[in-house]
């Protein structure tokens, strides 16, 4: 798919199948060894990357949350997950496939599906990679942290979004 023509791209969304939880856990995995190398080192990717190696208990975490699948030519592309309405728990594309759309496509899927279910706010808890993807959709960051993984402290920004034409409290 990398020698494609950009234009070519035309990913599609579904809902995620139990049958995803492989190919899903790959992305997962690549997309932190790869896209994360400038935030952390080598063992924080490591630890974060063990999460899914229990594919199982991968795809059952992703099948507790409104998980979206982006499928390009007929293979999974990408994901999001969506927590209680209020959370993107989850945005991972394959690194071969980056940068093209995909995760716009995917958060655009989640923001429209939470503000129809009333969420007055979204948050995410984005990595220093991710952050600057959340700021240009407005999302504010609300504080820095440090979460500990399998042994290793990931830190990360939590940042929210006000979610437009949302009903008032």
């Amino acid at each position: 798919m990398a020698d494609r023509d950009e234009t070519a791209l035309k990913p599609t969304l579904r809902p995620m199948l139990p049958a995803d939880a492989p190919a899903l856990a790959a992305i997962f995995g690549a997309s932190v060894d790869e896209l994360t190398a400038d935030d952390y080192d080598e063992d924080q990717r490591a630890a974060w990357m063990a999460t899914a190696e229990d594919e199982a208990a991968f795809g059952a975490r992703l099948g507790a949350m409104l998980t979206l699948v982006a499928v390009v030519e007929g293979a999974p592309a990408g994901f999001a997950s969506l927590k209680d309405n209020a959370r993107v728990d989850m945005l991972f594309v394959d690194p071969a496939l980056a940068r093209r759309g995909i995760g716009t496509l995917l958060v655009d899927a989640l923001e429209k599906l939470a503000k129809a279910r009333g969420a007055k706010a979204l948050t995410v808890d984005a990595p220093d990679a991710a952050r600057p993807f959340f700021e240009r959709r407005r999302y504010a960051a609300q504080s820095r942290q440090s979460v500990p993984v399998n042994g290793e402290w990931l830190a990360s920004t939590r940042l929210e979004l006000k979610v437009e034409g949302a009903p008032a409290a």
